[in-house]
């Protein structure tokens, strides 16, 4: 009995874990929750689905708390996507990839270093919110399921 106490318990633990790793990891804030979820799938295989949903969620939640933060940016007075920096206006390009694709963009908001500026940039953007998170969300399920996938072959 205390060795199925112990499973449940050290596999929620593990679960708990990979969820902060990869809500913090989705956020400006760094971090890998690749090697957590690696980790988490290693001591319990059984998990698989629920660690892939709970990795895809909390990731997810993460680029929407970063999304929730562009929105939270104000707009230029002039309606453009130009912003000052460094004594000069210059145009940003990720701004820009997600004016011209739109939610769609946000299938790569799983991607190191472009990730967090395209969800940032959607919600200065005011894209619509539950679109934005259902892009986001399928890209970063499909992330983890390869991730998963070949920890478990």
């Amino acid at each position: 009995m205390f060795e199925t106490l112990q499973t449940y318990l050290t596999n929620d633990l593990s679960l708990w874990g990979l969820f902060i790793s990869s809500l913090l990891g989705a956020t400006l804030l760094p971090g890998g929750s690749e090697f957590v979820l690696a980790g988490v799938l290693t001591l319990h295989p059984e998990a698989f689905w629920p660690a892939l949903l709970v990795s895809s969620f909390g990731n997810t939640l993460g680029g929407m708390i970063t999304f929730g933060m562009g929105r939270m940016l104000p707009l230029p007075l002039d309606g453009s996507d130009v912003v000052p920096a460094q004594g000069q206006r210059r145009q940003l390009k990720h701004v820009a990839q997600v004016r011209k694709y739109g939610v769609f963009s946000l299938l790569f908001a799983w991607a190191p270093l472009i990730g967090d500026a395209l969800c940032l940039s959607a919600g200065w953007l005011r894209l619509n919110w539950w679109q934005a998170a259902l892009f986001m969300a399928v890209g970063k399920f499909a992330r983890y399921w390869v991730i998963a996938a070949a920890i478990q072959s």
